[in-house]
């Protein structure tokens, strides 16, 4: 211990004396020296964006040519041309494929990952509640990117998840403890511009009013024991039925 304490001279500069002392870990007896540097506590890295460690499902199913669709180009912008009758797809087999390409950030995969997600949704047609389970991990694998871009298309496609079908807002209640805690981090993340304008409010991107308006989805749409588990992993969310 004494050893530990004893000080390290800085013989290198001729001009001034520096005495410099070891560095210990925190929350050890030999921290509580006066005269010891415990250093800084590391970044939690909560908000810290990451990467994808490997290709997606649909990344390889997409580059081996395995999905019914093209790009097509119109006067309004990009569409997804499906080579088949959306109705006629398997939704087990493929719009769990279509949510894990959610995390795609690379063109075309991006687009065709977002735009398919809601076209399935759209023509669902009921087929959708009982793929529910299917959907948990690649939304949760999506949304723990921390990407922001990645987060405001995965918030966006649950919106449209809880409302495109009945029943699927009560589906998704017991599977809060895998959705709401990236949500939970980024409740508050909104841009402070004082008086400037915020166009990401305009383009759906400001991922705060995001999380904000799916937690109030699941509520209205997830039955009357919503609000106790959004409340339980959210403690700062307040009902919109109250209002």
């Amino acid at each position: 211990m004494a050893a530990a304490l004893a000080p390290i001279h800085d013989n290198h500069s001729q001009y001034r004396k520096r005495t410099t002392y070891p560095r210990n870990m925190a929350f050890t007896p030999l921290a509580l020296s006066r005269k010891i540097n415990v250093g800084t506590p590391p970044v939690s890295g909560a908000f810290t964006e990451k990467s994808l460690k490997h290709a997606t499902q649909f990344r390889v199913f997409y580059d081996r040519g395995d999905f019914p669709l093209a790009l097509e180009h119109d006067s309004k912008g990009n569409k997804i041309a499906w080579k088949v009758e959306i109705e006629k797809l398997d939704y087990h087999y493929y719009l769990p494929l279509f949510f894990e390409g959610l995390a795609e950030t690379e063109h075309p995969f991006e687009f065709f990952a977002r735009q398919g997600v809601h076209d399935l949704l759209e023509h669902g047609g009921g087929r959708v509640l009982s793929v529910v389970p299917q959907l948990i991990i690649p939304i949760k694998n999506a949304l723990n990117l921390r990407n922001h871009k990645v987060c405001c298309a995965v918030l966006k496609a649950i919106q449209h998840l809880v409302v495109c079908e009945e029943l699927i807002g009560e589906a998704l209640v017991p599977y809060y403890r895998q959705l709401l805690p990236v949500m939970n981090t980024f409740i508050n993340k909104n841009k402070n511009l004082g008086d400037g304008i915020d166009y990401s409010q305009q383009k759906r991107e400001n991922l705060g009013d995001l999380v904000h308006e799916t937690l109030q989805l699941l509520e209205k749409h997830g039955g009357e024991n919503a609000f106790i588990n959004i409340k339980y992993m959210i403690p700062t969310y307040e009902s919109c039925m109250l209002q």
